[in-house]
């Protein structure tokens, strides 16, 4: 039983050792740079899948709440709009920004519109979601990615930004240094 036990820890570790980093990973941002999120290294981020049009939409709001009460301590909020999910999010990247902005004054870092499932789903969303990991549910699923670039939790779309258990991942995520 130990030598199972001790086994299945070794693998978990050596799997942990060589996953990717999401940091590697190309993006582009809301304005069609080429990018990564190698910028943040070393910060905790806040992945999420967004859209304009949505019942989960005011979630921005909780969004830029959260990243601005832990941004000085290495949090960073990085919005991916998508549109496969009941067609909310279908406008230009130029009209997302300036809805996000005006409307729920984000200013949290936004990233070019992409797809999280299906054939089309971005390299950023394979790494999230990992081999043998489920599909994407909706529109604001979020991944926390702890500083070294490897995913710490999921939570599911309709799970608050400010929910106790989004906030108790980010702050122990943020003390993890």
């Amino acid at each position: 039983m130990k030598l199972t036990a001790l086994l299945a820890t070794l693998m978990l570790t050596a799997s942990a050792l060589t996953a990717g980093s999401v940091l590697d990973v190309p993006v582009k941002d809301i304005k069609g740079k080429d990018t990564s999120l190698k910028p943040y290294a070393g910060k905790v981020i806040l992945v999420v899948n967004v859209a304009s049009k949505c019942g989960l939409t005011p979630q921005y709001k909780g969004l830029e709440t959260t990243y601005q009460k832990y941004k000085d301590q290495g949090l960073v909020v990085a919005g991916f709009p998508c549109n496969q999910f009941g067609k909310q999010e279908p406008g230009t990247n130029e009209e997302i920004l300036s809805f996000c902005s005006t409307k729920y004054n984000v200013t949290f870092p936004m990233f070019d519109k992409l797809e999280v499932n299906g054939p089309g789903r971005h390299p950023l969303y394979k790494e999230l979601i990992g081999a043998g990991g489920k599909d994407i549910g909706w529109n604001f699923g979020k991944f926390l990615v702890g500083r070294d670039g490897k995913v710490i939790a999921r939570f599911e779309p309709r799970t608050a930004p400010d929910a106790p258990e989004v906030v108790k991942a980010i702050e122990a995520a943020l003390a993890a240094k």
